[in-house]
């Protein structure tokens, strides 16, 4: 499956990575892990990982990530991972590559790169790389298959999510024969401050539930600033904040930014990547996100996730 991205990585001596803005674990872990795996592979390569950061995630960072020049992609193979849609690269820069090539297992949206694996039969990303190196037989060290392990629990829900599977079991297995802690990989994803705690206790508050076995958090531009965190910490962090309430199938978490309105979405019964692709956005069946133009678009959006209910 992935001899054509092997014969990419062979063929150029600069490789740069790329994953989706507002990086997660999976996005992190991924281009962590694939970045040790060359690098270990090939040592005489020069490999660079790009994008911005998320505050959250910043433990699973052994360095800092890559600063470059545009010159730096003359000549160079650009990989994406962990994205289903250009308009979510972070660093559009890529297309100034000699060649691209991408790894995802979200639901296809649109063909990014040259050469191209996306396989949604994976419960992350950072699966996908962990079997990659596998198969092709590379080098994957302990920094690696930490970082591939970090993301495979952050993108499975510590292996709880329904895409968990026999292979995530397989893959996990022989990652952890790397021998690192998984102790301190836990204590830093989900051991909370205090005030962690009690933010996701003001969040709880805010949940409002529809007629149509559907929840929803709203949060105002005004909300985010007087709150004095970051807005990944608020949308993403806070949409787990209505899983697993009795009665509801579907659940949304809206995010005012200056950019527009986040939607993290999220389902335990229905396929809501439809919904999401409609607004822009995209992800998994049960698990998608998208940016909306403003508080009318949301409650369209809410709307449609209501029409799940009525049609099933």
């Amino acid at each position: 499956m992935f001899e054509k991205i092997l014969e990419l990585v062979k063929q150029y001596q600069k490789i740069i990575i790329h994953r989706h803005s507002k990086p997660d674990g999976d996005a992190l872990g991924s281009q962590i892990g694939l970045k040790h795996i060359i690098k270990d592979s090939f040592p005489e390569k020069t490999v660079y990982a790009v994008g911005d950061m998320t505050p959250r995630y910043e433990f699973m960072l052994d360095g800092s990530l890559d600063v470059i020049e545009d010159e730096e992609y003359n000549g160079a193979l650009a990989i994406v991972l962990d994205t289903s849609a250009k308009s979510l690269i972070s660093d559009d820069r890529y297309t100034k590559a000699a060649a691209t090539a991408r790894i995802d297992h979200h639901i296809f949206v649109e063909k990014i790169a040259d050469e191209e694996v996306t396989d949604t039969s994976f419960e992350s990303c950072c699966g996908l790389v962990t079997a990659f190196a596998m198969e092709q037989g590379l080098e994957v060290s302990q920094t690696a298959a930490k970082a591939l392990y970090t993301g495979m629990v952050t993108d499975s829900g510590r292996f709880h999510y329904d895409s968990t599977t026999a292979q995530t079991f397989r893959l996990a297995a022989f990652l952890m024969e790397r021998k690192f802690s998984t102790n301190e990989i836990f204590r830093n994803l989900y051991a909370d401050e205090l005030s962690s705690v009690q933010l996701r206790a003001k969040f709880a508050l805010k949940i409002r539930p529809t007629a149509h076995r559907t929840a929803y958090i709203y949060t105002t531009r005004d909300e985010v600033e007087a709150l004095g965190v970051d807005t990944f910490t608020i949308s993403r962090g806070m949409v787990g904040v209505m899983s697993d309430i009795k009665g509801i199938d579907s659940w949304v978490n809206f995010t005012e930014t200056e950019d527009g309105v986040l939607c993290e979405i999220r389902s335990n019964r229905y396929n809501i990547n439809p919904i999401a692709v409609k607004y822009g956005g995209g992800g998994h069946s049960k698990a998608s996100g998208a940016c909306l133009k403003d508080h009318d678009e949301a409650m369209s959006l809410l709307n449609d996730l209501n029409s799940l209910s009525e049609e099933n």
